[in-house]
């Protein structure tokens, strides 16, 4: 209840940015948006209003093409809601099998899910993940929705992707734009701000997600602009495994040299002015190209990715997350306990192959830099200094292993552990800290049932759940991002945090008082559940034939 009072008044406070915007009222399943007017449909099985497929920008081809988004043309023609928009173009990273999965440049739409007769209810956007390189907005809304009392409305956007939203070079800048597919999200929440009150959506009690590149998009914009936004586009962020890989700055060696390989892959030259040959190419050409890119790079990465611009994106995250230069108010950050296992080849087995495979995957480190690594990372085969850091193999108690998990020993473990904390674990911390003081709040999280890959948090949060989540977990789980959303405060029930299962116990679970991660008291929840029975599922894991055996347990 602490946060209830700046809610409220934020609430009641006009939005300077758009003030011009429509008039809030009960939403109606027919919602004119001056430019468009959409019919949504009511599900009586969910008691959700959805809109699907609406256009909020442009569509971003020919002359659009690495463009900043435009306002869509105006239509006053009535259009049915009823079907998701088409994905956008996607590139997939460099892994074995790696599909090439064709989609449509005209892909800036987002879906709307609302109670039936909301009416000035919190908001909950979401940002989908797949490393800036594939991915879209067709997740599934109503199961977290189900399981808040349809207490808030959901939006789901799309951006581009791959080369069509983060291809860079100092000729992409002067000409167009770097960072499309950030800035079409950034156009997402703009109109967010001005359309959601048709849908019964509060503009001023917004609160962005993602996934892994999601989430990393969530810090984008908790960034943008040197942190200057303040509150204008939301207020609170969740962020769940965010995804951090070398940034460069826009006119670098390795941004400039993935814009030329795109265009020698659609048939432009090699160097010099390449932009205009690339706008006038047929979509399925680029498309290929980006993808071809894609897929022939270092182990597990994308080639296409947000770059520093020095407007939208004007300093390295760590640089600027130290500093607190954030927008937005709160934060509720989570990772996995085994992030990296999926992004690390999986042939690593001296530390020769570390030291080779961590040359590829950050090649601005020093040898040196490579030796201090090393220390801090130490092989099995040697001694192991207790003070060293540590994370938990299993969940269910303190940290206790540094080079084994359910997936991985030694040089392997070694391997995936330094990939989990550089790109995705690291990065939550310096979240959390940024939202400490200044009037900000930080809450923490690490999922940890086994065996806690990327993503694996997912179906939890969203469904459809895995067999090792209990209900009572995921009814947990979705509780604590619900009251995050609707209160600014991830604390829930004691019935929840128990499972279900009455307790005395002493001091309660301390998810029922979720505690704020400050600088001197930098406190996590580990969610997790015990007892149970072990199967074995199929996870995609670095092999060649792309599977292996995972044992987890259920309750």
């Amino acid at each position: 209840m602490l946060f209830l009072g700046p809610i409220l008044l934020l609430a009641a406070l006009p939005n300077p940015i758009f003030a011009a915007g429509p008039t809030r009222r009960a939403p109606a399943l027919q919602v004119d948006l001056q430019y468009a007017v959409y019919k949504g449909a009511f599900d009586a099985s969910t008691g959700l209003n959805t809109w699907k497929g609406i256009r909020y920008a442009a569509a971003p081809i020919g002359p659009l093409r690495w463009k900043a988004p435009q306002a869509p043309a105006t239509n006053r023609t009535v259009t049915p809601a009823t079907q998701l928009g088409p994905i956008c173009p996607q590139s997939y990273p460099t892994i074995p099998n790696a599909p090439f999965i064709p989609g449509n440049e005209d892909c800036l739409f987002l879906n709307v899910y609302a109670p039936a007769n909301a009416n000035n209810l919190p908001v909950l956007v979401w940002i989908h993940g797949g490393g800036y390189g594939y991915g879209d907005a067709t997740q599934d809304m109503t199961e977290i929705l189900a399981a808040n009392n349809n207490g808030f409305v959901v939006v789901a956007l799309q951006y581009r992707l791959g080369a069509f939203g983060f291809l860079s070079s100092a000729e992409v800048k002067s000409k167009g734009v770097v960072n499309a597919g950030l800035l079409d999200q950034d156009y997402a929440l703009k109109w967010i701000q001005k359309y959601i009150c048709l849908f019964g959506g509060n503009n001023r009690s917004v609160t962005i997600s993602g996934n892994s590149a999601g989430a990393g998009s969530v810090m984008y914009h908790a960034l943008t602009k040197g942190g200057t936004d303040g509150t204008a586009l939301f207020q609170n962020a969740i962020v769940s495994s965010p995804y951090l890989p070398v940034q460069d700055n826009y006119d670098a060696t390795f941004p400039t040299q993935r814009f030329y390989d795109f265009s020698v892959a659609a048939g432009c030259p090699s160097s010099g002015a390449v932009l205009d040959c690339l706008i006038a190419k047929d979509s399925m050409t680029l498309q290929q190209a980006s993808n071809q890119v894609s897929t022939t790079g270092t182990y597990g990465t994308w080639a296409f990715l947000p770059v520093t611009d020095g407007t939208f994106i004007k300093d390295l995250p760590s640089k600027q997350l130290l500093a607190k230069k954030v927008n937005g108010k709160r934060i509720l950050v989570g990772s996995n306990a085994n992030e990296g296992a999926l992004f690390v080849p999986p042939t690593i087995s001296t530390e020769a192959d570390l030291v080779a495979w961590l040359h590829l995957e950050f090649p601005n480190l020093s040898d040196g830099d490579i030796t201090q690594i090393l220390a801090a990372y130490p092989s099995s085969s040697g001694p192991v200094n207790p003070n060293d850091p540590k994370f938990a193999t299993t969940g269910l108690g303190p940290a206790t292993a540094l080079n084994v998990s359910q997936v991985a020993t030694g040089q392997q473990q070694r391997g995936n552990n330094i990939y989990a904390e550089a790109t995705f674990v690291c990065p939550a911390y310096w979240l959390a800290s940024a939202y400490t003081g200044n009037g900000r709040t930080a809450y923490k999280y690490q999922y940890s049932i086994p065996f806690g890959g990327h993503t694996d948090d997912l179906p939890a949060i969203f469904g459809p759940a895995q067999p090792n989540h209990s209900d009572s977990f995921v009814a947990a789980i979705r509780s604590i991002w619900g009251k995050f959303v609707t209160a600014s405060n991830p604390s829930i029930s004691a019935a929840l945090a128990s499972g279900g299962v009455p307790t005395t116990s002493s001091p309660p679970n301390p998810v029922t008082k979720f505690p704020a991660w400050t600088a001197s008291s930098p406190q996590q929840i580990n969610l997790n559940i015990t007892g149970g029975t072990p199967y074995s599922a199929v996870t995609l894991s670095g092999a060649t034939d792309g599977v292996q055996d995972v044992t987890s347990g259920e309750p």
